[in-house]
């Protein structure tokens, strides 16, 4: 058997696992968190839940994108392909590292942070922070070593129970009775510059928590019907993810006022306590620990499909296209766990996470663009998905990530400058690595 027929990876995954990667990926522990710091931005009732429309529809518009791209290249490693077949191969070269890094980070924070949160209901483990983290990253290595379908059914279990957990919390708020909810004031007051920044400072950190969304694109190449399965597993994902985020926030505000909640740096705990007393905390810690180990296993498998597809057009070593009797590519599996394993021991990837929501606009952007410079270019390609209401769609969504990108360029430009450091220096990377293959 050829090197090319035995490095291919399996057609096993199904739409209940796209729609299991796309929650799993997406809800984590960041809509438990911003409820606060967004309420202390807009201090408005209707403001707050426009925002979250608001980065619903973003984000839908951009599932409407992506759905005719990954259906059209059908590849491992999502927007890289997208961006190299519109633009060449630096384009594609650059986006497919950059989505490396920001994929490739979140593991050994969420080892670290699920460390933390298992501390805090077993404190007698207090010393033990770092090798739990280790030993968890380990343990989901082996799980991933011993093939495909066994990362399909945690991430399955994981993000069905994650599911039930927020509805619950959700239900137990507005079940509750013990205050009463106070009277939403309008403010007429939006066009103020102050709430402007606001709204704008808002949706950053809205598009961070739901960052993630476009995780099935990754797995195109396994999907056993991606044709059918990829759009129907984004909008319901996207559908389903935008509902308990709202859901979530009216929830939360039912219990507390927005003054209250704007002081609060974990507002999920602030309305536990009031549901349920000082066990409160426990059931908001357990609650967390389900959205980090779904989170967890998502990004365990999304590095290595970025890694295998850079490494079969020759942009890292050869042997990351290795797959394993299970599915799993192997090579790049364990390269992306020993660069997580190293953040874990030195403990800094607040630098990396700096400039990872500068970098997911970016390569969003371009692959919006991807999908206008196909679309006139190679009108002959296959689309088994054709995005609704194109071109307008698409453009909207392009326009609206080159805003946000200037937003945050201007809330980080530290971040930026980064950004801009790393481009600079990937050049001549790339020209070594193209002279070599």
């Amino acid at each position: 058997m050829s090197d090319a027929k035995k490095n291919q990876l399996q057609k096993s995954l199904g739409l209940s696992f796209n729609i299991a990667v796309l929650i799993g990926g997406t809800i984590g522990v960041g809509i438990l968190r911003t409820p606060g710091s967004i309420a202390s931005l807009l201090d408005n009732y209707w403001f707050i839940i426009a925002s979250w429309l608001f980065g619903g529809l973003y984000v839908l518009l951009g599932a409407n994108s992506y759905a005719e791209l990954s259906t059209m290249l059908p590849k491992a490693g999502g927007s890289y392909n997208y961006i190299k077949r519109a633009f060449g191969e630096y384009a594609g070269f650059l986006s497919g590292w950059f989505d490396f890094i920001v994929n490739v980070t979140p593991p050994a924070f969420y080892c670290i942070v699920i460390s933390e949160y298992i501390i805090i209901l077993f404190p007698v483990l207090s010393n033990y922070s770092t090798v739990m983290a280790i030993s968890l990253l380990l343990a989901f290595v082996l799980i991933h070593l011993s093939g495909v379908k066994n990362g399909s059914v945690i991430q399955q279990i994981t993000s069905f129970l994650k599911v039930i957990c927020f509805v619950a919390l959700v239900i137990a708020c507005f079940m509750y009775t013990g205050t009463e909810v106070p009277k939403i004031k309008t403010d007429h007051s939006f066009f103020q510059i102050g709430l402007i920044f606001g709204f704008f400072k808002s949706l950053q950190l809205i598009i961070g928590t739901y960052n993630g969304w476009n995780s099935v694109c990754f797995f195109a190449e396994e999907n056993d019907n991606p044709n059918k399965n990829i759009p129907k597993s984004l909008y319901s994902g996207v559908f389903l993810v935008v509902a308990i985020y709202v859901l979530v926030n009216a929830a939360f505000f039912h219990v507390l006022p927005i003054g209250t909640l704007a002081k609060s740096n974990l507002a999920a705990a602030d309305v536990a306590k009031i549901l349920f007393g000082e066990n409160g905390a426990i059931i908001v810690t357990v609650i967390s620990i389900f959205s980090l180990i779904s989170i967890l296993n998502a990004f365990m498998m999304i590095p290595p499909r970025i890694l295998y597809g850079l490494s079969r057009d020759g942009f890292f070593f050869k042997q990351g296209t290795t797959v394993n009797k299970g599915g799993t590519p192997i090579v790049a599996l364990l390269v992306s766990s020993l660069f997580s394993l190293f953040l874990i021991c030195i403990g800094s990837f607040e630098v990396l996470f700096s400039f990872a929501a500068f970098i997911s606009i970016i390569v969003w952007g371009l692959a919006y663009l991807s999908l206008l410079k196909l679309r006139a270019t190679e009108p002959n390609l296959p689309r088994p998905y054709h995005s609704f209401w194109y071109p307008w769609t698409t453009i909207f969504a392009f326009v609206a990530s080159i805003a946000l990108l200037i937003g945050f360029i201007f809330s980080d430009p530290k971040g930026f400058a980064i950004i801009v450091v790393l481009t600079l220096i990937s050049y001549p990377v790339f020209l070594f690595l193209k002279k070599k293959k």
